[in-house]
């Protein structure tokens, strides 16, 4: 394949400050609203690496299989990020509205497109967008699909949730097909190499080069994610050398943080942008400062905005209104209407060791603790 690395450049805001002057746009891509249904496998995974947190859990876990018998099974729990459609569009243009430039915002949720048609409705020219779960091989991908055709995109998501249901390779081909056939539409390989379904590093990796060998023909970029170490994201530039595909930022964002990279554009409308990187295989990613926190922290702050109270959002205001957890016989409850907002003592346990974060010093601290292993971006 064609080595078109060469035409994604990677800035970092804090070793150059006027980055962004010469583009007009910034365009943030991959970030989550309250439609995205996150597994609470989430949070236990980062928990395990953060001191005085990752003790409390694991205790809890001993109790549980005493008592129980069995293993905690987090997948039966999840929990949806905090922010409204429109305050997180508003917290994303805002960062790129500080930069001098004019905001681009698509929100992709997991498997939804509720965000976008609720801006629309608002009357916020924002694209419809979604983050697809892609069952593959062993395990599965998550691809962006950004800026769908507003009159289809309900067929397009009729389409994918058929499919996830009955995958077929060949089925899938003709998918991103017809995605592809649509110009303004771009489909992008989020966090390629995040093992989020344990596969080992390696199977990961030969996943997903299969995967791109098959579709690449249908698939315009892979992205750097802003919420990954900077190694992971370093391999994924080889990757781009390897493949021949541009490289494009995506944030990640779940909760209150603004995403960490975006891309630089001189493009006046997502279509624009959509062809600078389908067509011209040019993209500028720029990294913010908040990228250079200790990854362990931003991580646990995460989890802290996950979990924590927002008097401002009636109806969603507690943690126990935002996670949900299916009962043996199948149900599905919010934890606030189980157990009056008490919660079962996995969760309980987990916010009372997330609430140490409630405490400036004690995010200081772990900043100290970690900033020697964290690895400086370089690009």
């Amino acid at each position: 394949m064609p080595n078109n690395y060469r035409k994604s450049s990677i800035h970092r805001s804090w070793k150059n400050r006027e980055a962004a002057a010469n583009f007009r746009s910034g365009i943030s891509l991959h970030s989550h609203t309250l439609h995205s249904r996150e597994n609470m496998a989430f949070l236990p995974r980062h928990a395990y690496r953060i001191p005085i947190v990752s003790g409390i859990i694991r205790k809890h876990e001993r109790t549980f299989l005493r008592k129980k018998g069995r293993e905690l099974d987090y997948n039966r729990a999840w929990w949806t990020p905090p922010l409204p459609a429109a305050d997180a569009f508003r917290l994303e243009a805002k960062q790129i509205q500080d930069l001098g430039l004019e905001p681009m915002v698509s929100l992709t949720d997991h498997d939804s497109i509720d965000a976008g048609r609720e801006l629309q409705l608002l009357s916020i020219e924002a694209p419809v967008s979604v983050e697809w779960t892609v069952p593959y091989g062993p395990s599965f991908l998550h691809i962006g699909v950004h800026n769908l055709p507003a009159a289809d995109a309900t067929d397009w998501m009729r389409l994918f949730a058929l499919w996830t249901a009955r995958p077929r390779v060949e089925v899938l081909r003709d998918i991103f097909a017809g995605l592809h056939a649509i110009p303004g539409v771009l489909t992008i390989v989020n966090h390629p190499l995040w093992d989020e379904g344990g596969i080992g590093p390696g199977g990961q990796l030969e996943m997903v080069l299969e995967f791109i060998s098959r579709f690449s023909p249908y698939l315009h970029a892979l992205e750097l994610n802003g919420l990954r170490p900077w190694a992971e994201n370093r391999r994924i530039m080889q990757m781009g050398d390897d493949t021949g595909l541009p490289l494009v930022s995506g944030g990640d964002r779940h909760g209150c943080e603004p995403n960490a990279n975006i891309n630089l554009t001189n493009a006046a409308t997502f279509v624009e942008f959509a062809h600078e990187i389908r067509a011209e295989k040019r993209s500028d990613v720029l990294f913010l400062p908040q990228y250079r926190e200790p990854h362990n922290v931003r991580c646990a702050e995460t989890m802290w905005d996950a979990l924590r109270d927002y008097p401002e959002y009636p109806g969603r205001e507690l943690w126990s209104d935002r996670i949900f957890f299916r009962e043996d016989d199948g149900q599905i409850h919010s934890m606030t209407a189980m157990w009056q907002g008490a919660g079962p003592g996995i969760v309980r346990n987990f916010i009372a060791a997330m609430r140490i974060f409630q405490h400036r010093g004690v995010r200081n601290a772990l900043r100290f603790a970690f900033a020697e292993r964290q690895e400086e971006p370089i690009g």
